[in-house]
């Protein structure tokens, strides 16, 4: 077997996955809907995972001030918004390697399973953001003693 046609895929997936995402917002949505369509935002990488009663996401925003990064979550998803900065103006000439993302960048994600948006919480440490969300079990059934009247 050739390995030119798994060449060939792996660079595909590397061009996707270096394309900037524009993210459209629904105006039913609680969430800013003013974005410029002239404007790429980066595509946030993320993981997500479960930790006992909680969804994790975690993502790696080096750079970037706690301040200057916008989160909204609701029972189903998460959208994480922000900015980074270059601090200083590097013409193109004289880059030998450009790979870091600079500017806007955000990621939306569906949750596998519905949390409490009212007891999250995120943290930046490090230059990694986690945001912890708990789980709602609404699958918890209560037994009920019917009382005579």
């Amino acid at each position: 077997m050739e390995n030119n046609n798994h060449d060939d895929i792996f660079v595909e997936l590397a061009k996707v996955r270096s394309e900037p995402m524009k993210i459209s917002v629904e105006k039913e949505s609680n969430i800013d809907t003013e974005i410029n369509d002239d404007e790429t935002e980066g595509r946030l990488t993320i993981d997500v995972y479960q930790d006992g009663d909680d969804i994790v996401v975690q993502s790696t925003v080096s750079g970037v001030d706690p301040d200057d990064l916008d989160i909204h979550i609701s029972s189903e998803s998460v959208t994480v918004r922000g900015e980074r900065e270059k601090s200083q103006k590097i013409e193109d000439k004289d880059y030998f390697y450009q790979e870091c993302f600079w500017g806007k960048f955000s990621r939306s994600v569906m949750l596998p399973t519905e949390i409490d948006p009212e007891k999250s919480t995120a943290i930046v440490t490090n230059g990694v953001l986690t945001i912890r969300m708990p789980k709602l079990n609404r699958q918890k059934t209560k037994k009920l003693k019917v009382k005579a009247s």
